[in-house]
């Protein structure tokens, strides 16, 4: 009997990783089912993911091991059943492609995620999350209330064991504490693709300077608004003859699917952090 796990790695570049760690693999009676690899040269550093299936079901004592190859090498490192769907949490405001998108896929089984709750600041998808039978969170936010509101939804996120939080359209800032605590693992949708017209209404930004393309960036929250690590990216054709309802209406379906693809990616432990950018193996 064997168990699947998913490998993740990156440490200081030198002779012999790939080597160290199938070898390593081996030892633990693993058979490597896919394997991809980076090597940075600006930063120096090597980035690795590999799912293997293993003879070893005891996934404590193989971090355990895990841990003594680590310390070796000066790995980062992460390492979890390919079984174990990643615990998450929706949070919305009024604009609903992306949460039904990813309601859907969800449901019909082309995400493998845990979605435990849907956050709004808004009452008007209720109906939609219990459609799915999930918890549905109306927590109002002001200015005035802004810290307890996002104390509240924290709350939810920890008590959820969330790994990840989708902001699928949600139209708050988060202050730089929540972003601090959601560090590597909220992903935000902006309708547009960054860097190019950032903050509110990019659309409305993209028809009076003319473009020709119209893009969705899906991206790590950082405290720096719209500034976070990319994890995905697409575009649209556009032209002289489409109004502004026209780009928001084919925006709304690249935004869809960029996020989509971006929580498929993440929850499948392909995306790695590398500084202000990201290492994606697809």
């Amino acid at each position: 009997m064997t168990q699947a796990y998913i490998l993740t790695l990156s440490c200081p570049d030198r002779r012999g990783l790939v080597h160290a760690v199938s070898g390593f693999l081996l030892e633990q009676g693993a058979n490597i089912e896919e394997a991809s690899q980076y090597n940075d040269n600006a930063t120096g550093l090597f980035f690795m993911r590999v799912q293997f299936a293993c003879e070893n079901t005891d996934i404590a004592a193989l971090k355990e091991a895990t841990a003594q190859l680590a310390q070796t090498y000066e790995m980062k490192w992460s390492l979890h059943s390919q079984e174990e769907r990643m615990k998450t949490v929706l949070m919305v405001s009024r604009q609903g492609h992306c949460l039904n998108d990813l309601l859907f896929r969800w449901s019909s089984g082309q995400l493998p995620i845990d979605i435990r709750a849907i956050i709004s600041n808004h009452r008007d998808f209720y109906q939609l999350a219990a459609s799915y039978n999930i918890p549905f969170h109306h927590i109002p936010v002001t200015a005035a209330t802004k810290a307890q509101a996002e104390a509240k939804q924290y709350e939810i996120i920890e008590a959820e064991g969330a790994e990840l939080v989708v902001l699928a359209r949600y139209m708050q800032v988060l202050s730089n504490d929540l972003c601090q605590k959601l560090a590597g693992k909220a992903i935000n949708i902006h309708h547009s693709f960054l860097p190019s017209f950032k903050g509110a209404k990019p659309y409305y930004q993209a028809h009076e300077r003319g473009v020709k393309l119209i893009g969705a960036t899906a991206h790590y929250v950082t405290a720096d608004l719209d500034e976070g690590p990319i994890i995905e990216q697409d575009v649209a054709r556009a032209d002289h003859t489409d109004t502004v309802e026209d780009l928001t209406t084919r925006g709304q379906d690249t935004e869809s699917q960029v996020l989509a693809r971006a929580v498929k990616w993440h929850s499948e432990r392909r995306v790695i952090l590398n500084g202000h950018k990201t290492v994606v193996f697809r």
